[in-house]
């Protein structure tokens, strides 16, 4: 059985984000899903000086494992300031010191939601464009605005919202 990893591009525990990639997850059939958290790999804020005094700290090391070790993967970004949360940018740049090519060409479903009307559109495209140079292999992309409005009950209320999102889903799950 193919294996997918979901998870959030933040570390907050309410994560609108989060549930959004469960949600999106829930929909692939036939797989096992494994959900990870950013706050269970904590890592120190990236900088030349601690990686030549400290190397590469052994949580960068796992979860650039549990990428390589699916078959897909399913990130929804949070939009800070109009780019990546800090956290995620870290772990990204953590990763991208042990491999260069760290998203290993595993089929992406690329997602970002916010409570506002643009969906965190922002980010994705600055992820859309960014990935591909390190390996990002993104099949599907998918924004949901105002998430307040249209997610409620852990699933997407908006008909045909969810509708762009089961196409979406689709697409992915025939890449893996």
């Amino acid at each position: 059985m193919k294996n997918i990893i979901a998870f959030a591009g933040t570390n907050s525990k309410a994560s609108i984000n989060k549930k959004l990639a469960i949600y999106a997850a829930s929909l692939v059939t036939n797989v096992e899903t494994k959900v990870l958290d950013l706050n269970n790999f904590e890592l120190p804020l990236y900088g030349i000086d601690y990686e030549n005094e400290y190397g590469i700290p052994e949580n960068a090391h796992k979860f650039l494992e549990a990428i390589k070790s699916s078959n897909g993967i399913i990130l929804s970004l949070a939009e800070h300031n109009g780019a990546y949360a800090t956290v995620f940018k870290n772990i990204f740049d953590w990763m991208s010191r042990i491999d260069g090519k760290l998203w290993s060409d595993k089929p992406m479903l690329l997602m970002a939601t916010s409570p506002g009307g643009r969906g965190g559109t922002t980010v994705l495209e600055i992820a859309k464009g960014r990935f591909p140079y390190m390996g990002g292999n993104i099949v599907a992309d998918f924004s949901l605005p105002f998430f307040g409005d249209n997610f409620s009950e852990d699933k997407l209320v908006n008909e045909e919202l969810k509708s762009k999102l089961v196409k979406q889903v689709d697409t992915f799950q025939k890449a893996l």
